[in-house]
């Protein structure tokens, strides 16, 4: 049976782990390597790491952040930022991720998802999909790097299916940090559209029970950072509401 997952989100701007509204504003909370491990005793599903600023600062990720953070983690790693080639997939992975998420890639070189899955198998690459509403309340892509974005929603979707990536991570930037829950209209919008690929939703929880619904909504795993960050709230009490609901979780 498919165990439905929560995942915590670490976002870097470099060597920091911020905590960021709707993508703009952000609060400074420290290291990467204390952050691991916490959710290490917590014994999470799995960890997903992200330097928000790479790709906007024309770098890749740090290497030796990487490493450090790997070596904490007893629990699948995912790592994003910056990633362009196939080159920049294989020394993340060495550097200890079991998983990359690809971004911005995604526009610049719509090749690198299908030769990055030959190449490392479905299982290691996540598309990540920034996605808001535009001035007549659509669902449109973003581009936190700031590169011009020519594919709609569907046309993103598409690639991403006929790439045969892995997973595809949503993460809502109108409800990022604003903790007021997911948009379970996208998530049931993007679930019905993507077929045979698990989505992980990010972007809005305020507590467990936005987790169990996000996930009656279709999506595979739930992915949040907000809520561990600033309340009470942990990942298990995230299952253990999933577990009450009927959601098979993993306790």
């Amino acid at each position: 049976m498919l165990r439905h997952r929560v995942i915590p989100l670490v976002l870097l701007d470099g060597y920091s782990v911020v905590k960021t509204i709707r993508f703009d504003v952000r609060r400074n909370l420290g290291s990467p390597i204390t952050v691991a491990r916490v959710y290490n005793r917590r014994n999470v599903d799995e960890l997903i790491l992200l330097d928000i600023d790479a790709s906007k600062e024309g770098r890749g990720i740090d290497f030796h952040t990487v490493e450090t953070v790997a070596a904490e983690c007893f629990m699948p790693l995912t790592v994003g930022g910056g990633l362009k080639t196939c080159g920049d997939i294989a020394r993340t992975l060495a550097a200890g991720a079991d998983k990359v998420s690809l971004n911005t890639a995604i526009f610049e070189n719509r090749d690198l998802l299908k030769e990055s899955v030959a190449m490392f198998g479905s299982q290691c690459i996540i598309a990540s999909v920034d996605i808001k509403k535009d001035g007549q309340g659509r669902f449109a892509l973003y581009s936190h790097s700031g590169k011009d974005v020519t594919m709609t929603v569907e046309e993103c979707f598409d690639l991403l299916m006929a790439s045969n990536v892995g997973e595809v991570l949503i993460n809502n930037v109108d409800l990022d940090g604003v903790m007021n829950g997911y948009d379970f209209d996208l998530i049931s919008y993007v679930t019905r559209y993507i077929k045979n690929i698990p989505v992980i939703v990010a972007g809005g929880a305020s507590g467990p029970s936005d987790c169990s619904r996000a996930v009656r909504c279709g999506a595979s795993a739930v992915s949040a950072a907000s809520i561990f960050h600033f309340t009470s709230y942990t990942p298990r009490n995230c299952k253990e509401d999933m577990a009450v609901a009927g959601v098979p979780v993993r306790l």
